[in-house]
């Protein structure tokens, strides 16, 4: 396999995974991904379709896939903005996925790693996230708990 000059590759497991960001080619697979990681809203394509545009195009947004072979198995959407608390910027995962059959091979590690490279390259002086389900993930790769998130649907 020859890496893309954009792609970060690592052994993960049995495969090889290769991180990159997303063009607007991987749509479909990343839809694909994201449908059973939202459990508050039921993802309406179109809106999807909208949204990935924008982001793709937003410099405050960073949306990498992970590859293993020619299929997209995960992807991380995380954003950086500017804070008072924190003196600078900082970075926000917003999501992050795994295709359930590659999980526990080190592509969710890979995806967060590539995302604190882009947030350090944009002097963020932190990562933030929100999490239910993986908070064992987020310690094991150096996170803390630091705050309880709250939400309001609108």
């Amino acid at each position: 396999m020859t890496a893309r000059p954009d792609a970060r590759v690592t052994r993960t497991g049995p495969a090889t995974a290769t991180t990159r960001p997303a063009r607007a080619a991987d749509a479909g697979a990343v839809l694909s991904l994201a449908r059973p990681f939202a459990t508050s809203f039921a993802i309406d394509e179109p809106a999807f379709r909208r949204s990935y545009s924008d982001l793709l195009a937003s410099t405050e947004t960073r949306l990498l896939v992970a590859e293993s072979g020619s299929r997209i198995v995960g992807y991380l959407l995380g954003f950086d903005h500017y804070t008072f608390f924190a003196n600078g910027r900082t970075a926000w995962v917003e999501e992050i996925m795994v295709d359930e059959s590659c999980r526990r091979q080190g592509i969710g590690g890979l995806l967060m790693r590539e995302f604190e490279a882009w947030a350090r390259a944009r002097e963020c002086r932190l990562v933030a996230l929100a999490t239910r389900r993986a908070a064992a993930f987020y310690h094991a790769i150096g996170y803390e708990e630091s705050a309880v998130y709250f939400r309001k649907l609108l």
